[in-house]
């Protein structure tokens, strides 16, 4: 049974990420979960989400959800949240664009969430060190993002930088 930890996977693109939070969870259970927090805008994003499963394997649960993660009991698990950019494009997306309210459901959804004694593992991304965008929503958006990164880091048990393939603990 896992104990409650929270671990945030942090990095650029293709800094392997994702990678690394699978082979730890791997490492911590043989059947972890597998939380996906994408919206399958369409036929092609929902093939690209199949062969995703199918890569990862029979051994994971596969659980996808937008927006309400508490929904899920999770108690005892080793969880992937994959990941908390996409997540946080939903509350954006369904909010108009709205950084403090999109912030303020965020925040509240993560705190019922993270109550679980579960081993959650989220994956982010570093969207800020891109540069600043010319386009006023993007900017909201990387606010937004950059928030609510700091926010689970700061209740994060454990952070870990992503570069290059490159795992460097933070905390």
């Amino acid at each position: 049974m896992a104990e409650k930890h929270i671990v945030l996977v942090t990095g650029g693109q293709r800094s392997g990420k994702s990678g690394y939070a699978q082979k730890l969870a791997l490492s911590l259970t043989a059947n972890p979960v597998y939380l996906a927090t994408s919206r399958v805008w369409d036929d092609e994003f929902r093939e690209r989400v199949l062969r995703h499963q199918a890569d990862r394997g029979p051994e994971w649960t596969n659980i996808e959800e937008e927006k309400y993660l508490s929904r899920h009991d999770l108690n005892g698990r080793v969880v992937v949240i994959d990941c908390v950019t996409l997540w946080s494009t939903n509350f954006f997306f369904d909010n108009e664009s709205d950084t403090n309210r999109s912030l303020a459901e965020l925040k509240e959804e993560f705190n019922k969430f993270t109550k679980q004694e579960a081993y959650l593992i989220f994956v982010t991304n570093e969207i800020g060190l891109g540069g600043v965008s010319p386009d006023a929503v993007q900017r909201r958006f990387t606010d937004l993002q950059g928030w609510i990164n700091q926010y689970i880091a700061s209740r994060a048990d454990e952070v870990i930088l992503m570069v290059s393939g490159i795992p460097m603990k933070v905390k």
